[in-house]
């Protein structure tokens, strides 16, 4: 039996990167760059007239920019669980209607029962470090480390919690400081706690420096390095290189920052050689803040930010680039879930069995442009869910805005996302066959969920 397990995993290995034009010695790698409340319209080659990013536009323009990509959740946590899992959050039980992410006090975090994308890698002797914010969950057993990780460095949860000063918490965006140590946050190397609050500042070129050193560390290896932004999530910080830089003001100089590092590690793998066997992802864990007026980002075109499962609170920046991908524009729809399944495609890794995977192998739109075999995807707010879409059609059975009382739609509200990517004009009266199409699509979605036990809603 193991014998046959061992002859499967060499096989599929092998026919995966014979497909993809990879020879079987070469080291594929992977990064995944992942910002913090970046919005749809925040980046140069998404859009944005005043925030220079000329590191991540040349990233899109050699690699792929895909312009119907989806974070799996409206909010850090869930979509962090997913990002790693490849799974709807509510399968693993990280969301929740009641708690909508991990806070301090908050006693779980993602079960030990879930695979993420650096245990499987490990299963084939992949270098694997997690530079940035975790946030699913602090203890030490929930800790990155626990979870298939071999080296850890960054925050563990939000950079706003742990507020230890006296302003408004909804103020935020009127401070004219930069006082990091406004909030106790931590910063934590492994298990332990090197710094305390840690400077914010300086966190994003640290985090930068940090990933260079660990490519430098693997280069010799296969490795996997998940390159987590606590920014540009507020509180907002620069350092003195990029303050006052921007046109766009703080919150421009924050992306201006995040853009500059990419391209210092774009630079490395270079000089390195290993720019043709790594595979760098660019995305956002949710839509922006956008209660926080300036120091927020914009959606671009979409409708609503953060915490929302309008298309501006789930629709995300992404760019993927590296290895023999075939640059374009790629206007099928993919998310954050596919990572998972594509980066395991890839590396010829197995993925376990019995257990659900909502992630699309991505693979074959990479390395040949063909077709996104992404045909839906479904929307949950917390716990519930609130959307979904089929094909280019979006149909919402509730919405709601950033913490307000949310709405049923009876009859749902339905989009062409194609023709109205801004979702204003509801269509359902002239297209009752679509909405009933999706209505089936949900129900039948429900009617093989299998619901995890809430890992979020227990604080002390």
């Amino acid at each position: 039996m193991i014998f046959k397990r061992f002859y499967f995993i060499i096989v599929f290995s092998f026919i995966s990167l014979f497909s993809f034009g990879i020879q079987e010695d070469e080291k594929l790698n992977f990064i995944i760059v992942f910002a913090d409340d970046m919005g749809y319209g925040d980046l140069g080659v998404f859009g944005n007239p005043t925030i220079s990013t000329p590191n991540l536009d040349k990233m899109a323009f050699e690699g792929q920019k895909w312009t119907q990509f989806y974070s799996a959740a409206p909010v850090c946590t869930p979509s962090r669980a997913a990002l790693l899992t490849g799974r709807l959050p509510v399968r693993s039980g990280m969301t929740s209607s009641k708690n909508k992410v991990l806070f301090p006090n908050s006693l779980n975090g993602l079960p030990s029962s879930e695979f993420t994308i650096a245990e499987k890698l490990k299963e084939i002797q992949y270098k694997t470090a997690i530079v940035g914010k975790w946030h699913l969950g602090h203890k030490k057993k929930y800790l990155p480390l626990n979870h298939g990780f071999d080296y850890y460095y960054g925050i563990p949860y939000s950079n706003d919690m742990d507020k230890i000063n006296n302003n408004k918490y909804w103020a935020e965006y009127e401070r004219n400081e930069l006082n990091s140590k406004s909030y106790n946050v931590p910063l934590i190397e492994n298990f332990d706690i090197i710094e305390r609050p840690v400077d914010q500042t300086t966190i994003t070129s640290r985090y930068t420096n940090k990933t260079i050193e660990l490519i430098n560390k693997f280069k010799d290896d296969r490795f996997f390095i998940y390159l987590s932004h606590n920014l540009p999530h507020i509180p907002l910080y620069a350092s003195k290189e990029f303050l006052g830089k921007s046109k766009r003001g703080l919150y421009g100089d924050v992306i201006e920052e995040i853009d500059f590092g990419v391209g210092l590690i774009i630079n490395e793998l270079k000089k390195l050689n290993l720019d043709k066997k790594t595979v760098v992802v660019f995305t956002s864990d949710n839509g922006p803040w956008l209660v926080y007026k300036d120091h927020s980002g914009s959606a671009g075109l979409l409708r609503n930010g953060k915490g929302t499962t309008w298309e501006g609170g789930v629709r995300v920046p992404t760019i993927f680039w590296g290895a023999n991908i075939k640059s374009g524009i790629i206007d099928d729809i993919g998310s954050t879930l596919d990572i998972y399944s594509t980066f395991l495609s890839i590396s010829g890794v197995e993925q376990q069995k019995n257990v659900h995977i909502d992630g699309i192998d991505l693979s074959e739109t990479l390395f040949k442009k063909e077709e996104s075999k992404r045909k839906n995807m479904f929307f949950y707010n917390g716990d519930e869910l609130y959307a979904a879409r089929l094909g280019s059609f979006k149909l919402h059975l509730k919405t709601t805005d950033w913490f307000k009382e949310p709405k049923t739609h009876d009859p749902p509200l339905l989009f062409d996302l194609n023709v109205d990517p801004s979702e204003k004009f509801d269509i359902s009266k002239d297209n009752s066959e679509k909405v009933e199409e999706i209505l089936n699509l949900i129900e039948l979605h429900n009617s093989k969920l299998i619901r995890g036990k809430d890992q979020l809603k227990d604080r002390f």
